[in-house]
């Protein structure tokens, strides 16, 4: 299994973990009130649902991986939310192609070995890879950068 499909030792998404820690701060300032992450954008891999949970996140949005199930309304074309204006349609209508079912990319069993299929089981592999059962605890993990150019290929 490669670091990609993992989300171990990959670029990190700074975003993510600077809206968790405006969150912590929040909640100690708040008496406790809790603000939901959501991570959106460029979402494709089970590496980077794992990236953006460690980091913090409470759910992740995933547009791509979903839209390449046969059984998606696209049929195997993914069109972003900044295209979706009746009147003024902008972003670009992408073909994704499709790679199996709905059922094969959320849980398995995964025919490529990229990081786009069983999601939910890399993510738990990714957690396991860390020593973490419970999401939360995973979202506690000590997050180390790998400087550019000195991750092995």
């Amino acid at each position: 299994t490669t670091a990609a499909v993992l989300g171990v030792a990959v670029p990190m998404a700074t975003a993510v973990a600077d809206v968790a820690a405006a969150r912590r701060d929040y909640l100690d300032e708040s008496g406790g009130r809790y603000v939901h992450v959501i991570a959106d954008g460029s979402m494709t891999l089970s590496g980077d649902i794992a990236k953006a949970l460690a980091l913090g996140s409470d759910a992740v949005m995933v547009g791509s991986p979903l839209a390449r199930a046969a059984q998606a309304p696209g049929h195997g074309y993914h069109w972003g939310s900044e295209a979706n204006h009746p009147e003024l349609p902008r972003g670009a209508r992408v073909n994704v192609g499709t790679i199996g079912t709905m059922e094969q990319i959320l849980h398995g069993p995964s025919t490529v070995p990229d990081g786009s299929m069983n999601l939910m089981g890399a993510l738990r592999r990714t957690m396991a890879t860390a020593g973490y059962t419970d999401l939360k605890e995973f979202q506690r993990v000590e997050v180390v950068v790998t400087p550019p150019g000195t991750r092995p290929r």
